[in-house]
């Protein structure tokens, strides 16, 4: 009977030694110590005198209540590494904080001021000069043609419609603001050939005139032609007289003025010479001073004769009296067709 006592506690205590090494090879704690090998795992001699005297029945108890002080167990704790499987929470960009861009306001372009000139012939080798500038009512503007210079005003709609002895066949125009502005105009004057045209020009309230004696008349009487009787467009087309255009306005400060005479050579019945003065009247305005004047006179070949004049007026003393320059301008001859 004590063998067979024997045998049990022998068989007992090998199943408790295998437990054992079961539990601890199983735990974390033992592979972070022993490693992951299946080595033998060595008793102790304090295990061995606990289970020796163990009921069989109460073994599992006694080895869970068995205390290792061969070490200390590892109380850190590791955080574990999450797995793909780990779920993710996906959320959206934050709204940016930056204000919206100032985009510049939409800016209405004034169109430029539209400036348009035409010209057009017309009677007596005339020009129909007109412009229309919207935007510059009321505004001093210079005409220029073939070298003649006058100053005019457009109108409080910005109009100009004038009337212009042509120089040239090919009548070139151009009238000119003075901030730059301007337009260009052209015609073709074929009458032109049938005229004798001549220009004085001048700048300023100088009082020049031009007086023509048509075929032997006196001053004051039939055939004078001057500003004071100026003639008309009718009888310069019927060849009948000569005719008196003063071009500018007299109303702008320091104005450029011409004055020209014109004389219908194809179309009169009269035969003789036409003689030519420029006058100027002493006054309060020029008494004293230099007078500056240019003279235009076409030629046979069309082209155009230019001669300065230079001319000191008497003092104060003389107002009412006249100046008469018989050289400036060349008589006309005129033969009957």
């Amino acid at each position: 009977m004590s063998h067979i006592k024997e045998i049990l506690t022998a068989v007992g205590t090998l199943g408790c030694a295998i437990g054992i090494g079961f539990i601890m090879q199983s735990s974390d704690t033992a592979e972070k110590r022993y490693g992951s090998d299946d080595g033998q795992i060595e008793r102790t001699e304090s295990s061995e005198s606990t289970l020796e005297g163990a009921d069989a029945g109460n073994t599992l108890l006694d080895v869970q209540e068995i205390t290792l002080t061969s070490a200390e167990f590892d109380t850190s704790i590791d955080v574990p590494t999450p797995s793909v499987d780990s779920q993710v929470t996906t959320v959206s960009a934050p709204t940016s904080l930056l204000p919206e861009p100032m985009l510049p306001e939409p800016t209405v372009t004034t169109p430029a001021c539209e400036i348009a000139a035409s010209a057009r012939a017309v009677a007596a080798a005339m020009v129909n000069l007109s412009m229309t500038a919207s935007c510059l009512p009321d505004e001093r503007v210079t005409v220029h043609h073939n070298g003649m210079i006058f100053t005019e005003t457009t109108s409080g709609t910005g109009k100009l419609d004038i009337t212009v002895p042509a120089l040239s066949q090919e009548a070139v125009f151009i009238v000119a603001f003075s901030n730059g502005d301007g337009a260009v105009a052209q015609t073709t004057v074929e009458e032109l050939i049938d005229f004798d045209r001549v220009v004085l020009q001048w700048k300023g309230q100088t009082g020049f005139e031009i007086h023509a004696r048509e075929f032997g008349a006196d001053y004051g009487t039939r055939g004078h032609v001057w500003s004071g009787e100026p003639g008309d467009i009718a009888a310069a087309v019927t060849g009948n007289s000569g005719l008196i255009m003063k071009m500018g306005d007299p109303n702008v400060p320091d104005a450029l003025f011409a004055e020209v005479y014109s004389f219908p050579k194809g179309a009169t019945s009269q035969n003789g010479d036409i003689a030519l003065s420029v006058e100027a009247e002493v006054n309060n305005v020029n008494c004293g001073l230099e007078l500056e004047a240019q003279s235009l006179e076409i030629g046979d070949d069309s082209l155009i004769k230019t001669q300065n004049l230079t001319l000191s007026v008497p003092e104060c003393d003389a107002i009412g009296n006249f100046l008469v320059l018989n050289n400036l301008l060349q008589d006309l001859k005129v033969a009957r067709n």
